[in-house]
């Protein structure tokens, strides 16, 4: 007999929402305050019930259960409101599609996006931010979130596409996409059809953006089927890769739900993450400094980085992963349980949604001491304990963790060093920090700020008491971040 100490069950809390309203739900205080609305849940449990119009609904408002629901797909699947909207627009792709279909839609399409690739694309992302701040004047107003908005949706057409966007269209992609995240949202938290039938300004401008944007793919699509082959994702979609036992050829359709998923996707957040970084070091001039230190050594004279460059830049990546932490894009998100199931100790029936918020998750005091803070520093080397890491999910966990999360982190540090590296961006004067806008994703949409030439140290350099990190990817990686069990097929 040993002496062991079994190990106690956790026993969770649940509760309910207050201020529910017939018909609409909590739909009100999750549109007009929903940060608010979500940092008030904990209080009332670690599974909180909620209504989504006249839906029920559960808030998932502890991390170790929020893992415990991603790492069971076949339980709870892809689905509920957020997932049946995002259905219309990307159809069947690798973002929506149920549990049993995923692993072949991400087999096809997670050689593109492996590390070794992601790395490849530095030269490209470098590219296409020295471009976009290249004719920034000192002393001008500078549209950040326009600027970065540009930059991600070059970076994801040439990269789905190569060169097939033109300029005039890549900036028409980038205006229907803004559109359409804002309407996805209240179509998700409000889901009452008969409101968006209305022939309101909102809703046709939501009808027009998603009507162009399925007519660019298509377009893209039969001109490259009557072209000549291109070694990118378009390419590979179109043509199955050699050993795959004569797989069948994708349909159009199923091509061009694959291209809008990865497109809306990989455009939209890492924009809204790259405003936030620029609009959060403006406001915290010590980080900043530590930043440009860390670029004055790494790349002298404001030299473009290489993938050479990428172990080396280290506090960039721990800026680049503490505003994921502080102001993730993805903020909320829903799965449906496939079978009745019992959850936090509540019998939940089949088709329930379950959602949860990485927002939440990462700014709950007890696993982040002064959440609201921006500190890049916690992710040091050795700093963030285990609980801190688990508790971040900017790209969730399980088998249905984003396909590109190692793909929009190099974008992210590689494009914020590229910049960073050339200018300072400064808030206007009179500048406020407003509550965000509510659409599928959050962020600063509409920021402005002044650009300032930036004078570089010597390499080397560093402000008073500032101490070099040490070499290699600042902690979490985001490949396991988050997640212990990631399913890389």
């Amino acid at each position: 007999m040993n002496g062991a100490v079994p190990e106690q069950k956790r026993t969770w809390t649940t509760g309910t929402a207050p201020g529910i309203f017939p018909l609409l739900g909590n739909g009100i205080a999750l549109y007009r305050r929903p940060l608010a609305f979500l940092n008030s849940l904990p209080a009332h449990g670690d599974l909180v019930e909620i209504r989504l119009g006249p839906r029920r609904a559960w808030m998932v408002c502890h991390p170790e259960l929020a893992h415990e629901m991603l790492t069971d797909p076949h339980t709870f699947d892809k689905g509920g409101p957020l997932y049946d909207r995002l259905g219309k627009l990307m159809g069947d792709g690798l973002v929506t599609c149920r549990q049993p279909a995923h692993r072949d839609r991400r087999r096809l399409l997670q050689p593109a996006f492996r590390p070794s690739h992601a790395a490849a694309y530095t030269e490209l992302v470098a590219g296409e931010a020295e471009s976009v701040c290249e004719e920034w004047q000192p002393g001008r107003a500078v549209p950040v979130s326009e600027a970065m908005t540009t930059l991600t949706t070059r970076v994801i057409s040439r990269v789905l596409l190569s060169d097939s966007l033109d300029d005039a269209t890549s900036a028409e992609v980038r205006d229907c996409l803004a559109d359409v995240v804002r309407g996805l949202f209240v179509r998700t938290v409000v889901p009452v059809d008969a409101l968006f039938r209305l022939p309101t300004p909102a809703n046709r401008r939501y009808r027009r953006a998603l009507a162009r944007l399925h007519a660019v793919i298509d377009t893209t699509i039969a001109e490259r089927r009557r072209g000549t082959p291109r070694d990118d994702i378009l390419g590979t979609l179109l043509t199955p890769a050699p050993g795959d036992g004569g797989a069948r050829a994708l349909t159009d359709q199923e091509v061009h739900d694959h291209l809008i998923t990865l497109l809306l996707t990989g455009a939209e957040t890492s924009a809204l993450s790259l405003a936030a970084a620029f609009s959060l070091l403006a406001r915290d001039p010590e980080a900043e400094q530590r930043l440009h230190a860390e670029l004055d050594t790494v790349l002298p004279g404001g030299r473009r980085p290489g993938p050479a460059d990428l172990p080396h830049l280290v506090r960039t990546r721990c800026v680049v992963t503490e505003t994921l932490r502080h102001s993730s894009p993805g903020w909320l998100f829903t799965r449906v349980t496939t079978r009745e199931t019992e959850f936090a100790g509540c019998r939940l029936p089949a088709g329930a949604t379950v959602l949860y918020s990485p927002y939440l998750l990462h700014h709950d005091p007890s696993s982040f001491p002064d959440p609201e803070r921006f500190d890049p520093d916690r992710w040091l080397p050795g700093r963030p304990t285990a609980e801190q890491r688990r508790a971040t999910m900017p790209f969730s966990a399980g088998n249905r963790k984003c396909l590109g999360d190692e793909f929009a982190m190099v974008e992210l540090t590689v494009a914020l060093a590229t910049i960073a590296g050339r200018v300072r961006l400064r808030h206007l004067p009179g500048h406020t920090t407003r509550p965000p806008r509510p659409a599928i994703t959050l962020g600063p949409r509409s920021l402005v700020m002044t650009c300032e030439a930036r004078s570089r140290g010597p390499a080397g350099s560093a402000p008073a008491g500032h101490r070099p990190a040490a070499a290699g990817h600042c902690s979490p990686d985001s490949r396991t971040a988050g997640d212990h069990v990631v399913d890389s097929a």
